[in-house]
């Protein structure tokens, strides 16, 4: 940012500089504006509050001793209904400045003493400036990937080529945003590609936009030119890009080319659209190998079983993706879902031996709350209580887990266990209001170990309780919240919890 003040190269970040003396704010807006950002000043506390509610600004600059309200008073109002905003406190009185605890608990990023340079300052903005890049690019990857989880059940239901193949394309165009896409196979060299591309009559091609031809056509006016990305992206087995476009290449579950999705960009796409794309392009190649294999192979259950295993690893790559941008979403979270499962194993263990469903058992201790997904950022990270709208929103976390997982009938048995884990041994649970043992077994394990670590763990709105407290808490709820003998083994589990923790310790991030 600093390097381009000179030539006040535009940006897409919006400022929003508060401050009571007219001096300080015209000269805020001066300097940032030199640096391209776009700027907007307010004199009146209360007038800045409703434009942050009514407009967009993604960095407020505010002076703290303000009239008729003072700046942490500001930010307590817009914490209220805007999280995601970067703040900067500004101070000509250290002195008076608020303690450290409540630029904190008020989520401020930032803190400046005034003084005629603004070299200081400038670091600190284009410090926000970088976090909220990072967190566009988070959540750009968490919507897609939450597109790709949806997509998948129409891609492994379609058994028919001719189908599949646009199908594939329309969901392409919703991943990118770009009209010009196609997919191109040819049958009658599935799964054993030749060499050369060349047999137009055998050739499957769909396509939209500029490619919305049949494949004489297509051969004719484009092939030419997305030839070399072909050979590379067959060659390389990974996506190739040149200028604006992109060819993904289909593979089977032994790597032998099956055809490309091919997308013509407005402009060179970002690394996360990349990356989005290649989790797309494993889980198409699993639909289109699937579908070929179905209606020409049906005989050959060895391959069937082969690309189902294929598309369960490929499920499992990207369900752990999804749960890894939930944690993503709240860094005081992450963690939570790997210990969840190690607790929650240490308990399976007391009373199960086959080894299949102590993995079941794991895998739905990692994935018991993927459904957080579909759960907005404010709510996730909304400090205080929350109304009960949002309340039921969260409830609906455990419901939204289990139509995720149960897309894919090797995942029923998880997709029931995470759908139960919070309900409860007295039937105050949701969402079903299950009770005792009608609960199912790894639900009020899961349930215990949930519990435990959400109290053992810092959260943005409250510090961690003790080891001693969790304890006590779990022992006030036996029989009502949790099963009451479940409770009692996992408190003879935690008497070697330095060792666990030792087990555990990758999985707690320093804040």
């Amino acid at each position: 940012m600093r390097k381009n003040r000179k030539g006040a190269v535009s940006n897409e970040f919006r400022l929003l500089v508060l401050d009571d003396d007219e001096m300080i704010t015209l000269a805020l807006r001066s300097y940032f504006q030199g640096s391209g950002y776009q700027v907007e000043i307010e004199s009146d506390p209360l007038k800045a509050i409703e434009r942050v509610r009514q407009e967009h600004f993604d960095i407020l600059l505010l002076d703290f001793l303000m009239s008729p309200i003072c700046g942490d008073k500001v930010v307590e109002q817009i914490r209220q209904f805007n999280h995601e905003l970067f703040i900067i406190l500004l101070t000509g009185h250290k002195d008076l400045a608020p303690p450290v605890k409540t630029i904190r608990e008020l989520d401020i990023q930032g803190y400046y003493e005034k003084s005629d340079k603004f070299d200081q300052l400038e670091l600190l903005v284009e410090s926000c400036v970088k976090s909220i890049r990072q967190m566009r690019t988070i959540r750009s990857y968490r919507d897609g990937l939450g597109e790709i989880v949806a997509d998948m059940p129409l891609l492994v239901e379609e058994k028919n080529l001719s189908q599949l193949i646009p199908l594939i394309v329309s969901q392409t165009r919703s991943l990118t945003r770009q009209d010009n896409v196609f997919v191109l196979l040819n049958p009658l060299t599935v799964p054993q590609v030749s060499e050369k591309l060349t047999l137009v009559s055998s050739l499957m091609l769909s396509g939209s936009g500029d490619y919305s031809l049949d494949a004489t056509q297509f051969m004719k006016r484009h092939f030419p030119r997305f030839l070399p990305l072909i050979q590379a992206a067959k060659l390389q087995g990974t996506a190739a890009l040149q200028d604006q476009q992109l060819v993904l290449p289909l593979k089977d579950e032994n790597e032998q080319f099956l055809g490309v999705i091919g997308v013509d960009f407005d402009e060179l796409p970002s690394a996360t659209v990349i990356q989005l794309m290649e989790a797309y392009g494993h889980q198409a190649s699993s639909a289109v190998a699937s579908t070929y294999l179905h209606t020409l192979l049906q005989d050959k259950n060895k391959e069937l079983l082969e690309t189902n295993q294929l598309l369960k690893e490929n499920y499992m790559q990207t369900i752990t993706a999804v749960r890894l941008m939930v944690e993503a979403k709240d860094i005081y979270t992450r963690g939570h879902s790997d210990r969840v499962s190690y607790y929650t194993l240490l308990l399976a263990r007391r009373q199960i031996s086959d080894k299949d469903q102590l993995e079941k058992i794991r895998l739905a201790g990692l994935f018991h709350d993927v459904g957080k997904i579909g759960v907005p950022d404010s709510i996730l990270s909304k400090r205080g209580p929350l109304d009960e709208e949002e309340y039921q929103a969260i409830r609906r976390h455990s419901a939204l887990g289990y139509e995720i997982l149960s897309t894919m009938s090797f995942f029923q048995d998880i997709a029931k266990i995470v759908r139960s884990h919070h309900e409860r041994w007295d039937g105050q649970g949701y969402p079903d209001h299950l009770s005792g043992t009608a609960i199912p077994l790894a639900s009020r394990m899961i349930a215990v170990a949930d519990a435990f670590d959400a109290m053992t763990s810092f959260r943005s709105y409250r510090s961690c309780l003790s080891m001693e407290q969790a304890r006590a808490e779990l022992i006030r709820n036996k029989g009502t919240q949790f099963d009451p003998q479940l409770v009692d083994e996992f408190l003879e589990i935690l008497q070697g919890y330095d060792e666990i923790r030792s087990q555990l310790e990758w999985t707690f991030h320093e804040l």
